[in-house]
């Protein structure tokens, strides 16, 4: 399938705005997510390197760690993605700061294999710390985050970065991002979900802060909220119905690592309690 037209999409995701009809993006980190998230009406998909190692029963947050190189893996499993997803768009999620990489050439590379557009993860926003300033002093930063989103809108590809303050949200703004997605945290229950976290009401005000900032440098950007204690429809809800601000949300391990853990581990209590 050819990549979807960048305008073509923020048309359809405008009038959804306009509408008042929530923007729903998820995480696919094997074919068969992909298949069924389709099937369910979603309106992004995403492939994240964490997403193989959150459907090996591993944390999404190994996706931050050296187990692999993200951009290959996230390559890799284009192949198993993006033959299955026939209406979709589907995004790469990009490691912005490796070093390794002709960042264009990369894009073009991501673009011709299928990719609408592209996503900053890994990402340094998640990491704070004496280690974020580390990184930030020895030139692993969150601008290079930015420079990669602004690369890819110079490129017509659809750009839907995590932001993680206010700060943030305004320079992807002004690098053409099209939509913002605040992200409140690793996100919460399961089986290897974090368990700390914001609280929902914590998680409004800072994505309504964030929202605000961004709109100051674009009127049209649009805000969806992602993570932490937003792990469920109702937890959602809940962040759309109190937010003055917020478009929709953006799920990984809530659109396939819970409902796969809750699903099989249901069957096979049903087939045990066979008498």
């Amino acid at each position: 399938m050819p990549p979807f037209d960048r305008n073509t999409l923020m048309a359809r995701f405008q009038e959804m705005v306009a509408r008042g009809q929530p923007i729903i993006g998820g995480g696919a980190g094997t074919g068969i997510s992909a298949k069924c998230e389709e099937a369910g009406g979603i309106d992004l998909i995403v492939i994240y390197n964490s997403g193989r190692y959150r459907m090996a029963g591993r944390a999404s947050s190994a996706g931050l760690l050296a187990y692999g190189n993200a951009n290959q893996i996230v390559q890799e499993m284009a192949l198993e993605v993006l033959p299955v997803v026939k209406h979709t768009p589907v995004l790469a999620g990009v490691n912005g700061t490796d070093p390794f990489v002709i960042m264009p050439k990369l894009l073009r590379e991501l673009k011709e294999l299928g990719f609408s557009g592209v996503q900053n993860f890994p990402t340094v926003g998640l990491i704070d710390g004496t280690f974020r300033v580390s990184l930030e002093e020895t030139g692993i930063t969150y601008g290079s985050e930015v420079d990669m989103i602004r690369l890819a809108h110079e490129m017509d590809m659809l750009t839907t970065p995590y932001v993680f303050s206010a700060d943030e949200a305004v320079a992807m703004a002004e690098a053409g991002a099209d939509i913002i997605v605040a992200h409140m945290g690793v996100t919460v229950g399961g089986t290897i979900g974090a368990e700390s976290a914001k609280s929902l009401d914590e998680s409004v005000r800072l994505i309504d802060e964030w929202a605000e900032a961004a709109r100051r440098v674009r009127r049209e950007v649009i805000i969806l909220c992602h993570g932490g204690p937003i792990a469920t429809p109702e937890d959602a809800t809940y962040v759309m119905k109190q937010s003055e601000h917020c478009n929709g949300f953006y799920g990984a391990s809530s659109m396939e690592r819970l409902p796969t853990e809750i699903a099989l581990t249901e069957q096979i209590r049903r087939f045990k309690a066979i008498a």
